[in-house]
C-alpha cells in the first residue's frame, strides 16, 4: 500500500543516504519480523528493497522530478503485495525513527488480508480512513521497541 501521509512534505535536504538507510534496515528488520511473525497470506516474510523513488523503480528510467510532481505519486514507502516486498524510498527517510515506523507500517500490510484491503476501498474508504491504514499507522507508535 502506498503511503501518502504527512511525511510526504519533507525536503530531501539533510536526509540519510542509501547506505545509512540500508544499514538501519539490516539492524531492525529482523526484530520486526520476529515480533510480528508470519502472515497467513504469504509463504515468507517480505523482502525489503530500497529505491530512489517510485518512478525509477517502476520504469527503470532515470529520475525525473517533473513526472512525480505532475502525477502527485511520490510515496515514502509501499508494500507490493504481488512481490511480497516492502519498498522504502530512501530520500524520504530522514531518521532512524522514521525508517522503523515505515517498516512497521508496511509490515502490517503484509499481515493484512489482501481481499479486505480491496474490499474496504470498494466500500468507500479512502487512505486516511481505511481501517487497515489506520491500524498500520497506529502500530507505528511501537517503533522504540526495535531500536
Amino acid at each position: 500500500m502506498l503511503f501518502f501521509g504527512s511525511r510526504k512534505n519533507f525536503s530531501y535536504i539533510h536526509g540519510m543516504n542509501r547506505e545509512q538507510v540500508q544499514s538501519i534496515i539490516k539492524e531492525v528488520y529482523p526484530k520486526i519480523e520476529k515480533h510480528y511473525g508470519y502472515s497467513k497470506y504469504h509463504n515468507c516474510t517480505p523482502l525489503v528493497e530500497v529505491h530512489h523513488n517510485i518512478y525509477v523503480r517502476l520504469t527503470g528510467e532515470n529520475y525525473d522530478e517533473s513526472v512525480l510532481t505532475e502525477t502527485e505519486c511520490d510515496p515514502d514507502a509501499e508494500f507490493d503485495r504481488q512481490d511480497n516486498t516492502i519498498v522504502l524510498y530512501w530520500p524520504k527517510m530522514k531518521s532512524k525513527k522514521l525508517i522503523i515506523q515505515t517498516l512497521i507500517h508496511e509490515y502490517q500490510h503484509y499481515l493484512q488480508s489482501p481481499i479486505w484491503m480491496k474490499r474496504y476501498y470498494s466500500m468507500g474508504h479512502e487512505y486516511p480512513n481505511h481501517p487497515y491504514e489506520v491500524e498500520a499507522t497506529k502500530e507505528e507508535k511501537n517503533w522504540s521497541m526495535f531500536v
